[in-house]
């Protein structure tokens, strides 16, 4: 018996009544705005994340006159995005840490697959706002902003401003945990608040992971655990790659 078909083969603990290894619902919805070049709808089951990738000409200070372009994210929670109205950030004056690095996390996942002098000096900026949140929100976000970015730069190659297209792989990004002893999938937010462990895993389309941001919540995990959490997160990674690929029409 392989190690899915052993989880598959224990009884459900899951609050929301999934297999160990099951998604949630997810769905990208391409579009989904009139002026950004790249738009799409990524929902995890009941997280929601508006993706919009954006040209400029022109790159930051750092990179003028090297001969390549730039990839960067904006992330956001909406105030009511959560069971309680949280303040937005720009009016307490300053982003979070928490915001910070989840917004640095999707920048470095997107240029982890990005050929940036095939892009030029231009810059391509992915803002990701959260509608509603219910755990796995920079997950979501990366794997939607790929979808965004993919967008774009077809824009940018139906409109002859590049001959190239920048982007070399695919890359998304999952959750798995440990929830009552047993590894598990995408976790949601009853999941990821009770998990013993909790981790992300971006993963692109040739298998390697970008980042890996796992955390023992409760206690320590062994290498086994982690095995099997990072398993878990290829099979999730192959799923989602196919997801983008649909919503882009391939």
């Amino acid at each position: 018996m392989s190690q899915f078909e052993a989880l598959n083969a224990l009884k459900t603990i899951r609050p929301s009544g999934r297999k160990p290894d099951q998604l949630r619902s997810i769905t990208i919805e391409t579009g989904v705005t009139r002026y950004a070049e790249g738009s799409c709808m990524v929902s995890f089951g009941h997280t929601k994340v508006l993706v919009t990738a954006s040209v400029e000409q022109g790159v930051p200070p750092f990179l003028k006159g090297k001969g390549q372009g730039w990839v960067t994210a904006e992330y956001g929670m909406l105030p009511r995005s959560t069971h309680t109205r949280s303040r937005r950030e720009a009016a307490a004056g300053k982003q979070s840490g928490r915001t910070q690095e989840i917004q640095r996390l999707i920048g470095r996942s997107m240029r982890a697959v990005v050929d940036l002098k095939a892009l030029g000096e231009r810059q391509i900026t992915i803002d990701c706002d959260v509608i509603q949140a219910d755990g796995g929100t920079r997950t979501a976000a990366i794997t939607g902003a790929w979808v965004a970015l993919s967008m774009a730069c077809n824009y940018l190659l139906i409109e002859k401003v590049i001959s190239k297209n920048p982007i070399l792989d695919q890359i998304a990004a999952i959750s798995c945990g440990i929830f009552a002893g047993t590894p598990v999938l995408d976790l949601d937010y009853e999941e990821d608040s009770n998990a013993e462990t909790d981790a992300n895993f971006v993963i692109t389309g040739s298998g390697d992971a970008v980042e890996i941001q796992a955390t023992g919540e409760k206690r320590g995990f062994s290498r086994d655990e982690f095995n099997a959490l990072f398993d878990l997160a290829h099979a999730g990674a192959i799923e989602l790659f196919a997801l983008q690929n649909k919503a882009l029409g391939k």
